[in-house]
């Protein structure tokens, strides 16, 4: 069950205080009495917390099957929160939402933010909630930054973190003015007032349309679905619906946000229990010498693997089968994580092929 919390207001890096700052949010499991059982998961770049409870394919995969008593994701252990980020379209404080000082919507004056931004968001919400410790922060993509980030700034809090087709830095090109610049080529802009016209739909549904091809997501189903028109239904039915609740400024202001990301200078400064994970065939992510070379450089147990693997940057939600023991190795109790397995040599799954949670 979507929920919504109230934090108050919150000074951004920047020096600049967002008032009223509200966060969308699930929760599952029972926060154990010490405040000390909870799992936080981060949700990727254009998704939000729904990555946890919709069982259907979607930019880096739905984590759902995850989920629930004996799984990775163990219910019966933990107390799995996955927030909304700030700045994103689902429930948190963003550039659809109303700025108190105008009455209108934000839209292109929603403030500049950082990772430690989103984070410290994260870390007053995990606060209000009760919790206390984390035995882990981990997620795919923009997610597996938030991690990173978390292990920098609450060392003392996190356990564990698992860093899913992800990197230390953001890939090339990725910026708030390469972001603004797709969106002003659009009709649908109105020089960034579109919110008064009725928002840029038909342009964010062929947006996405594009990225879930990019992903992977059209092989897949050539896979499974054999009509053509079936399986374009089925690559527009989430994109519809996340081109109908997604606002474009969302994607602006976190481009802006990991455009400033870059954690290879202080990587020696990473305590956590560490499972990195990247996949042959991610454009956007691909394995890297340099990355696993630097991975060394951490203090704590760690794990770097290479996932064989033909869906590319989806493949942390498609493969959530062969992710499975690997997660339960990075929320295993501190004692029975073998000393074997500090040493970030790269391992790599075998190609198979599997069933798929459409």
């Amino acid at each position: 069950m979507d929920r919504t919390a109230f934090i108050g207001p919150f000074e951004l890096a920047s020096g600049r205080v967002l008032p009223d700052v509200q966060v969308g949010y699930v929760t599952h499991g029972t926060l154990a009495p010490d405040g000390g059982n909870a799992v936080l998961v981060t949700h990727g770049y254009t998704s939000g917390p729904s990555m946890l409870s919709q069982a259907h394919l979607t930019a880096e995969g739905s984590w759902a099957p995850l989920l629930g008593s004996g799984r990775a994701l163990d219910t019966d252990r933990f107390f799995i929160v996955c927030s909304n980020m700030l700045g994103s379209s689902f429930g948190t404080t963003g550039p659809a939402s109303i700025d108190p000082a105008t009455g209108r919507r934000w839209g292109t004056d929603f403030p500049a933010i950082t990772l430690a931004d989103i984070v410290g968001v994260q870390h007053r919400l995990l606060k209000q909630l009760g919790v206390r410790h984390l035995k882990a922060v981990l997620g795919p993509s923009y997610g597996g930054w938030q991690a990173l980030q978390w292990a920098l700034d609450h060392p003392g809090m996190v356990d564990a973190i698992g860093v899913l087709m992800s990197g230390l830095t953001h890939p090339p090109g990725l910026s708030a003015a390469s972001a603004l610049a797709r969106f002003a080529q659009s009709p649908q802009w109105h020089e960034g007032r579109y919110h008064e016209y009725g928002g840029m739909y038909e342009t964010l549904l062929q947006m996405r349309m594009q990225t879930l091809r990019s992903y992977g997501l059209e092989r897949l189903y050539e896979e499974h679905i054999a009509d053509p028109r079936e399986r374009q239904a089925a690559l527009e039915r989430p994109a519809r619906k996340w081109a109908s609740r997604f606002d474009p400024m969302s994607m602006v202001v976190l481009a802006g946000a990991a455009e400033h990301f870059d954690v290879r200078a202080r990587i020696n400064e990473i305590g956590a229990r560490l499972l990195f994970v990247v996949c042959s065939t991610d454009a956007i992510f691909p394995p890297d010498a340099q990355v696993r070379d630097l991975l060394k450089r951490t203090r704590g147990a760690q794990r770097y693997l290479e996932l064989d693997s033909p869906y590319g940057h989806m493949a942390s939600g498609i493969e959530w089968r062969r992710l499975e023991l690997e997660l339960q190795w990075l929320l295993a109790d501190v004692t029975d994580v073998a000393e074997a397995n500090t040493s970030p040599k790269p391992h790599k799954f075998p190609q198979e092929r599997l069933e798929t949670n459409t």
